[in-house]
């Protein structure tokens, strides 16, 4: 299975997202079942890191995230990920409108595919610590919830 998890530039709530997801996966035994990787729908961050405070914030949680790169949405990820996790609504109506006839029914929030309902993971970007560290508590949850339900 491939999950590709989906912000606005790629460099906060996905990265660390996908670390999460990583990570959580990695300690339930399904890091070689499932594949996950983090995109964005613009194309600012391209070949950058994560944000360094979306660094220090999966570091603090033993996460590391240091060396992934940015990356934007292109066609070829509809074909080549089973779902297309979003970090907010605006994202996924973005990414929606983007997928091809047959993709559209996979692009979904993450913490729905999570079934935690519609909760948005907001921005931390022009925040600080604290918007971090609640981004991250709302990713880590919802990789949580993910790899319990893949556990099943």
């Amino acid at each position: 299975m491939r999950l590709l998890v989906v912000c606005l530039g790629n460099i906060c709530r996905s990265p660390m997202a996908e670390g999460a997801l990583r990570a959580r996966l990695r300690e339930a035994g399904l890091d070689e079942v499932v594949e996950v990787d983090s995109v964005g729908t613009g194309e600012w961050h391209v070949g950058q890191p994560p944000d360094r405070r979306a660094i220090a914030c999966a570091a603090r949680n033993n996460v590391d995230i240091a060396g992934l790169r940015g990356r934007q949405l292109s066609r070829r990820d509809f074909e080549a990920f089973d779902y297309i996790l979003c970090a907010d609504r605006s994202t996924l109506r973005e990414t929606a409108a983007l997928a091809p006839d047959g993709a559209r029914e996979r692009c979904m929030l993450l913490s729905a595919y999570a079934g935690q309902g519609e909760v948005e993971i907001p921005d931390p970007y022009t925040g600080g610590t604290p918007e971090f560290d609640y981004a991250w508590e709302l990713a880590d949850g919802m990789a949580r919830a993910i790899v319990g339900r893949l556990s099943r």
